[in-house]
């Protein structure tokens, strides 16, 4: 170029051009083009000056240019530093324009974000004719003369003039670099590169974009007379939301965030708008013997219109034909164009019904997530596999459920770790393309093994399988907030949260992150968030009362933990009794607290004495949750009483990265 991008003259013509490098001909056939019409370009590695850090030189481009044009193929939606850049675009509030050169079907990131985009295909007239076009349109921001053929995408939206695009961006900014996080799956899946985050402590799904095509399903009602089929009507939900996952383009809600209001009188306008999207699938069915009646209809939810209906009397041995049926009605009421016949299962299930049946039992009991329900779910895991042994998702539910007793303190916890990596394992022999096995796996290498970079990929193996998949995210956050990387836990969380607003273990896990990062106001209004969706989740309590009272606040602290379950509130009433200034009850209270946990979980004890001050003391109690194998031990960078340097020995041995540690003496 004659002139230099960085000039401060002529601020409106300054395009930053972002393609993946299997694009690169396109690009810069592209770039000439658009500079023979008088418009200063940036491309790398040409505007790279010798020398220069390659990553600065790109922030630094996109921060002084006004447009970024985005060479859209297969390539650049599977490449990290497009998404990178889209994300910098996007934080910087720059125009997006967009030039489409194949026919690659959109993540679920990029699909949202462009459709705010200007879009153009590339068409006879090549890059020549694309160019001149682009620059058209760029030249028309300060008339908003927009061309006609830039105003709708390939999706057939109706993009707006750049200055009332502009308009939305305070409410979307949040909601699209989230989603954009979802480009970063083709570097390591789950560490993305600084970026900049929306600053609302809680996500919030009504002041985002809905997408078109965005549907929840609800949990189906038990019409039966006896209503002892409560079970049946969930997995008939679940299976057709599975189903639905598989469909290109369409975002759907999952089902943590939408069986949230089973029983609740809520309108489905207000259902709709909590979970961010457009349409409600509802129904119900009726058993009577082995006769099955299935409702369902599908909802436009901003005006009630019910776009398909269709009521199912079969067989009960046709209860997975029926959930298929539902299924694809759906796709078609929703004009979704399937590649390659109709809706595929998930992997690992099975056709034994008497084996489905105890399956969802399982499910329904793990998902109260206390004691008895936690056995009760065991008990039917147990017989589902029996009747079909090679039942992978019923092995991955028995292993889940064995995880979270040891983690629960509700069994031994080395035997509750070993039967749970042990039917982990199983389950990948059987169907090695379950991505929550995978997942579990990695909470495994954390917890027990303190194998951080095995974890890390087997997550990526999830991931790979499963982008969207909230266990995977979460614990993908879990093993960030282990190392002390709280804004990659908070994007790995945000992220889940698009799809999944009310899962009560991302919005546990974004409090923990927000506590480690010191951002204690932040944590305290998620914490109460969860209180506030699900007040039986265990350790919510607990955990806002470590919040508070870091905050200074042990009074507000106390009266937290003394609503909860008492023995999870134990692991911080030592600690906030002292901090109120009631001593013999905090000796008390410890004393209490080494009996309850002192052989089931010994970190929250290691926590205490810390507080306290008793370092050695301390010490000697993290050693006895390290052979233990803790979970708590993947929150000892959170806590701020461990940044000292006489925990450093024992940090190394954890294979944590102490030198990022900020200490306090």
């Amino acid at each position: 170029m004659t002139e230099d991008f960085h000039d401060k003259s002529n601020l409106d013509r300054r395009v930053f051009v972002s393609y993946a490098s299997n694009d690169a001909a396109v690009a810069n056939a592209l770039v000439e083009g658009l500079e023979r019409h008088g418009l200063r370009c940036w491309i790398a590695p040409r505007d790279v000056s010798p020398g220069s850090l390659y990553a600065d030189a790109i922030v630094r481009a996109i921060n002084e240019s006004t447009v970024l044009i985005l060479v859209l193929s297969e390539h650049a939606i599977a490449s990290a530093h497009v998404g990178r850049e889209l994300e910098r675009a996007a934080a910087k509030r720059r125009t997006i324009m967009t030039l489409r050169i194949d026919a690659a079907p959109l993540s679920p990131a990029f699909e949202y974000f462009l459709s705010e985009s200007h879009w153009i295909d590339l068409e006879a007239g090549g890059t020549a004719a694309a160019a001149e076009k682009l620059a058209s349109a760029i030249a028309g921001q300060t008339d908003a003369s927009v061309p006609p053929q830039l105003r709708t995408s390939s999706h057939g939206r109706t993009t707006e003039p750049t200055s009332a695009r502009s308009m939305k961006w305070a409410a979307l900014a949040g909601a699209a670099v989230a989603m954009l996080a979802l480009g970063y799956a083709a570097i390591d899946k789950f560490w993305p590169s600084q970026a900049v985050v929306a600053d609302a402590a809680v996500p919030s799904t009504a002041t985002t974009a809905i997408l078109a095509k965005s549907i929840a399903v609800l949990p189906f009602t038990d019409m039966s007379e006896k209503k002892d089929q409560g079970f049946l009507a969930d997995g008939m939900a679940e299976e057709i939301l599975n189903l639905l996952a598989n469909a290109p383009g369409l975002l759907v809600a999952a089902r943590t965030s939408s069986f949230y209001f089973k029983g609740k009188q809520t309108k489905i306008q207000d259902i709709a708008r909590e979970l961010g999207v457009a349409h409600i699938l509802e129904g119900s069915i009726r058993r009577v013997g082995d006769q099955l009646r299935v409702t369902a209809q599908l909802i436009r939810a901003d005006n009630g219109y019910h776009m398909w209906s269709e009521t199912y009397d079969r067989d009960l041995k046709d209860l997975f034909r029926v959930q298929d049926d539902i299924a694809n009605a759906v796709v078609q009421a929703l004009q979704i164009k399937l590649m390659g016949g109709e809706l595929s299962r998930k992997k690992g299930g099975t056709q034994n019904l008497d084996a489905y049946q105890l399956f969802l039992r399982a499910e329904s009991a793990l998902f109260q997530n206390s004691r008895s329900s936690l056995e009760a779910a065991d008990q039917y895991a147990d017989e589902a596999t029996k009747l079909d042994p090679n039942y992978g998702l019923a092995w991955l539910l028995r292993a889940n459920i064995d995880l979270l007793q040891a983690e629960n303190g509700f069994r031994e916890p080395d035997e509750g770790y070993e039967q749970a990596r042990q039917g982990l394992q199983h389950t990948l022999q059987l169907s090695p393309e379950i991505a929550d096995a995978h997942a579990l796996l990695g909470s495994m290498l954390m917890t027990v093994d303190r194998d951080w970079a095995t974890a890390k990929i087997q997550l990526q193996k999830a991931l790979d399988i499963d982008p969207n998949n909230s266990t995977a995210l979460q614990i993908a956050s879990v093993l960030s907030i282990a190392l002390g990387r709280w804004d990659d836990a908070e994007r790995q969380l945000r992220f889940a949260l698009t799809r999944d607003p009310l899962n009560p273990y991302l919005l546990w896990a974004l409090g923990t992150a927000y506590y480690g990062a010191g951002r204690l106001q932040e944590s305290e209004t998620v914490y109460r968030k969860l209180l506030e969706t699900m007040p039986d989740f265990l350790w919510t309590r607990a955990y806002l009362g470590r919040t508070l009272l870091a905050q200074g606040n042990p009074e507000a602290a106390l009266a937290t933990l003394q609503q909860g379950d008492e023995s999870f509130g134990l692991m911080l009433l030592p600690s906030a009794l002292l901090a109120a200034g009631r001593k013999a009850e905090a000796d008390e209270a410890l004393k209490a607290q080494i009996d309850q946990w002192g052989d089931i979980d010994a970190f929250c004890i290691a926590a205490s004495y810390a507080y306290r001050g008793e370092h050695d003391t301390a010490l000697r109690w993290l050693e006895r949750a390290y052979e233990q194998h803790s979970s708590g031990l993947r929150e000892i960078l959170s806590e701020p009483a461990f940044r000292n340097d006489r925990y450093t020995s024992f940090l190394r041995k954890m294979n944590l990265p102490v030198e990022s540690l900020p200490h306090v003496g």
